[in-house]
């Protein structure tokens, strides 16, 4: 009779991440990279060949990222990555505004000193990346305020679904904060949320978030036009 494997291998065994899944996730980094460019077809064979496996959890990852909408399957035509129009944007940063506009409410109904504290260390970061025109900074943290204002509002939900909108964000190579005048806006945007958030007012702190979310895609549209 065949023992059976130790209690720790089966744990491992049982935690491992399934073939596809792992697959799913390395093509989900390369599309965010724009190693696979929105639009580009994507070659089946060679990536199975280039990953070592079969075709088959290969196919099973893209239909993961096809339900996230990162790649479009065609029938007869095969697999290409997603594209984002400007008419996508203009339905999408709505969206977004919304959401993250009951966010920034949520959290300011919540906020104590401390939590406040926490968001001016990374506003003073903002404020320095800004001085120094230090675009991917100012941006990464951009991106830790936001998580923190999520984290604040404690709604699970309201996270995934800005999440999730922000994944389809991710596929167009366009940054708003590199329109000439954008990074002294966002900066400007950004006082008037913190000083709502500190006077606690709610309203005021959903209003500011949502204009600024849709500030951000006024300046996406200006990038079109540039020559």
């Amino acid at each position: 009779m065949n023992a059976r494997p130790p209690v720790d291998a089966a744990r491992d065994s049982l935690a491992a991440p399934a073939l596809y899944a792992q697959v799913a996730e390395r093509l989900r980094a390369r599309i965010y990279a724009h190693e696979l460019a929105a639009g580009a077809w994507v070659d089946e064979q060679g990536l199975a060949e280039e990953f070592g496996i079969s075709r088959t959890p290969l196919r099973e990852a893209l239909k993961v990222l096809a339900a996230e909408g990162l790649v479009v399957l065609k029938p007869r035509r095969g697999c290409y990555v997603a594209e984002l129009s400007e008419r996508d944007l203009d339905e999408i940063f709505p969206v977004l505004a919304l959401l993250e506009g009951r966010v920034a409410e949520t959290a300011t109904r919540r906020l104590t000193s401390a939590d406040f504290s926490r968001l001016a260390e990374i506003h003073a970061e903002l404020e320095r990346h800004a001085a120094a025109h230090d675009i991917d900074n100012f941006f990464e943290a951009n991106q830790r305020f936001h998580s923190a204002l999520q984290e604040l509002a404690g709604n699970r939900w309201l996270s995934q679904l800005i999440d999730d909108t922000r994944k389809f964000l991710k596929l167009t190579r366009r940054d708003s904060l590199r329109v000439d005048g954008r990074l002294k806006q966002s900066l400007a945007e950004h006082r008037a949320i913190l000083a709502a958030m500190k006077k606690q007012d709610a309203a005021a702190a959903a209003l500011q978030m949502h204009n600024h979310i849709l500030s951000g895609r006024a300046a996406l549209a200006k990038l079109l036009i540039l020559p």
